[in-house]
């Protein structure tokens, strides 16, 4: 993908030269001086979570869905089951920097957060062509954010805007022009102002808008009207599952789930676990049994991320939970685990190694399921509710300022008001996230490893 990607970046660097010409009429502000060799930084390479740490995801609409976000909980809640993270989402459609900047001290600083991943920037470029005072704009108030975060004692990680997907907008019957034709480019100059920022402040980064580009290109080779973002600005859970994936391959811990090699010599049989533990090994006539204690489960999302996962190969590349048994008699075997039969495979495909990570027979897997379904039900029945207020709070800030800028006789009024709602909001917000958290405990009782007891018979 990498010399598609470089064409892809070039045309579109040509493509916004273009649009500077077309569109800019202010100088940009002024450049900060160099930075010497030596005071550049590292990208910050991965997260590093401990008991009791809490990660936020600030956005937009995008992340008002609740979708990526969940998937990447998923990711940590069967990876990571031992380690205690609290997740919240400050996602608020419709939001640019600025809006995120009006609520940060409730919506991010008041849970406390070690890392704050950032997704905005497809509101700010107002949905049209290049415009300088509009990116003017976006840099200084993306930078206040940033700086906030930094004051907070916690870790940016500030992500491209996602795709604008002009042929989704096509298909029905929406090609409003600049729009259509920049703005794709135009987010993608967002994305690169954004990268050289992480790289000055020394902050993690995710690329999102490569990967969702790159991967609709491939797949309108044989669909011209294939799409994950069905409306031309949200994905939907295919779209979703590639931004949680880029999150974790820019940013994650990446680990093996368990790796399991059994050599079932009769006289001297030997057994070792990569990210486990293999107990009371046993190798007879035509049978091996043994029990395995995994550290973690398979990353398994809801069942409406299918095709996501395949596209991006998500159990064999993020999860790989494999049995290899080794000097088995010609012949074709039965796998149990837990006493449920889990297939049939040949002392060829044992001794290759046979991975299970996508084999919704497991109990694992299935563990791993019902915790993504505890967490989607987090997400869709309280979450959202939380993102909801949050949306009326900016709807009623801006009634407001209206007011303000008009000087109405009724805004002391409408201020009485809004003051006696927004004790109410926070009392109802308090309250969900009491909802969340009981939820969550749950979550931290089903992702626990369990000891499971695997049979190997020949048939």
């Amino acid at each position: 993908m990498q010399p598609r990607r470089l064409i892809l970046a070039t045309a579109i660097t040509a493509l916004l030269a273009l649009t500077f010409a077309t569109f800019a009429e202010t100088k940009a502000p002024a450049a900060a001086a160099a930075a010497a060799p030596s005071d550049f930084k590292k990208i910050y390479d991965k997260v590093e979570l401990k008991d009791g740490d809490t990660f936020v995801f600030l956005g937009d609409s995008i992340t008002h869905q609740c979708l990526y976000t969940q998937y990447v909980e998923d990711y940590f809640y069967t990876r990571m089951p031992k380690v205690r993270i609290h997740f919240h989402n400050a996602g608020v459609g419709g939001d640019r920097a600025k809006n995120a900047l009006d609520r940060f001290d409730d919506d991010v600083a008041a849970f406390k957060p070690k890392y704050v991943t950032i997704l905005l920037g497809m509101n700010d470029g107002a949905y049209k062509g290049f415009d300088q005072p509009t990116f003017d704009t976006y840099q200084a108030d993306m930078t206040s954010l940033l700086d906030k975060i930094a004051a907070l004692g916690a870790t940016a990680i500030p992500m491209t805007p996602t795709m604008f997907d002009s042929r989704a907008k096509k298909l029905k019957g929406d090609n409003a022009e600049p729009r259509a034709t920049y703005y794709n480019g135009v987010l993608s100059l967002y994305g690169s102002w954004l990268r050289e920022q992480a790289q000055n402040r020394g902050l993690g980064f995710v690329d999102m808008w490569s990967p969702l580009n790159d991967l609709t290109l491939d797949k309108r080779k044989q669909d011209a009207n294939w799409t994950m973002i069905p409306d031309g600005v949200h994905p939907g859970p295919v779209g979703q599952t590639v931004m949680a994936v880029s999150i974790i391959n820019d940013v994650a811990p990446k680990t093996q789930v368990s790796q399991t090699v059994i050599t079932a010599n009769a006289a001297k049989p030997l057994a070792t676990a990569g990210n486990g533990k293999v107990s009371d090994l046993k190798v007879d006539s035509g049978k091996v049994s043994f029990t395995l204690l995994a550290n973690s489960l398979p990353w398994v999302l809801p069942p409406d991320t299918a095709e996501g996962q395949v596209l991006m190969h998500l159990g064999h590349h993020y999860s790989n939970e494999k049995i290899t048994v080794r000097h088995l008699p010609v012949g074709n075997y039965e796998l149990k685990i837990d006493g449920a039969v889990i297939g049939k495979f040949t002392d060829v495909q044992l001794g290759f190694g046979v991975e299970l990570e996508g084999n919704d027979k497991t109990p694992q897997y299935q563990q791993a399921l019902k915790v993504a379904l505890l967490n989607k039900q987090r997400n869709d029945t309280v979450y959202q509710k939380i993102r909801g207020l949050y949306g009326q709070l900016k709807g009623k800030r801006n009634e407001i300022a209206k007011l303000e800028a008009s000087k109405s006789p009724e805004l002391d009024a409408k201020k009485e008001a809004f003051a006696k709602w927004h004790a109410d909001q926070k009392t109802q917000i308090a309250a969900l996230l009491d909802e969340a958290r009981k939820i969550e405990d749950q979550i931290y009782v089903e992702n626990q490893p369990k000891s499971r007891a695997y049979e190997l018979t020949k048939l």
